[in-house]
């Protein structure tokens, strides 16, 4: 049985979900909403230059950078914990595969699942918003949805990692929900909070390279980054720019360093969300007494 053979059956088992059809409900009805919120409103919503199809992107990606990693939870979680609590591992280990074939069967089945939930919602709001714009961009829609197809199977890939390394379905929870809570809600904090505890308890007057830096490290904020280095111009006329650049206290010249304030770091950031989880997730269920 080839890695192949279990995404598809993974795929096809966990389309069946309800939890998977509800999430994939309120995406649309919220990315319809948010859309129609949009393009009728954008200076309620925080834009400056009015409607246009590129604001309308980034304004998505908000909505997505909160939906992708939720629905990896829901969708992925159980992926190999579950099949070890009730056993089943061994029943699906005993036909002719190995470990790798089930790692990463799991990991495209459950990627192809989220990526399939998602693809509906965008082309729904995207096509409204095109629809009551008057105007479209093929080819900038096309990189924002690969880019974003991606970004949901890295995540994909994050939660499928950790519940490899655990034989328990509510320890996978919690651990992805740690993740989520640390990474996603409390990011935009972390590194403020370690520069106002390193120079003193006081804030700097300004900010040091490093911060631009680690405030990418978080999975939906390097995605963010990527999509402004994936469609620049469209980055522009929407005024959007990388995560780090509007943290309240002035930079200093070194912050305009290019390798730091490039939104073309969130791409390594991305990469590496790919690999890292990938490897410590396989190594630890490679290595686990099953």
């Amino acid at each position: 049985m080839t890695w192949l053979t279990i995404a598809k059956k993974d795929f096809r088992d966990a389309v069946q979900s309800r939890a998977l059809w509800a999430l994939v409900a309120i995406f649309v009805v919220l990315s319809v909403i948010s859309t129609y919120a949009y393009v009728e409103a954008p200076e309620l919503l925080g834009s400056t230059t009015g409607a246009t199809f590129g604001g309308l992107i980034f304004f998505t990606i908000g909505l997505v950078g909160l939906f992708v990693p939720l629905s990896a939870i829901v969708v992925c979680y159980k992926s190999l914990a579950g099949e070890r609590e009730l056993g089943s591992i061994k029943l699906l280990l005993s036909l002719p595969t190995n470990r790798r074939h089930v790692f990463v069967g799991k990991l495209f089945g459950r990627a192809g699942v989220l990526a399939f939930g998602l693809a509906v919602g965008l082309l729904v709001g995207l096509g409204i918003g095109a629809a009551l714009l008057g105007e479209i961009d093929l080819a900038a829609t096309l990189l924002f949805v690969l880019a974003t197809l991606a970004f949901a199977a890295i995540y994909a890939g994050i939660v499928v990692s950790i519940s490899a390394t655990t034989g328990s379905t509510s320890r996978a929870t919690t651990l992805a929900l740690g993740f989520f809570v640390v990474f996603e809600l409390l990011w935009d904090v972390v590194p403020m909070g370690i520069l106002y505890v390193v120079e003193g308890f006081t804030l700097p007057a300004s900010i040091p390279d490093w911060v631009f830096f680690v405030m990418q490290l978080s999975p939906s904020s390097a995605y963010l980054s990527s999509v402004v280095a994936l469609l620049p111009d469209l980055a522009d006329v929407a005024g959007a720019e990388p995560s780090g650049g509007g943290v309240g206290v002035e930079a200093g010249p070194e912050a305009a360093e290019p390798f730091y304030a490039s939104p073309e770091v969130g791409l390594l950031v991305l990469a590496l969300w790919l690999v890292v989880p990938f490897v410590v997730g396989y190594s630890q269920f490679d290595a686990a007494d099953l």
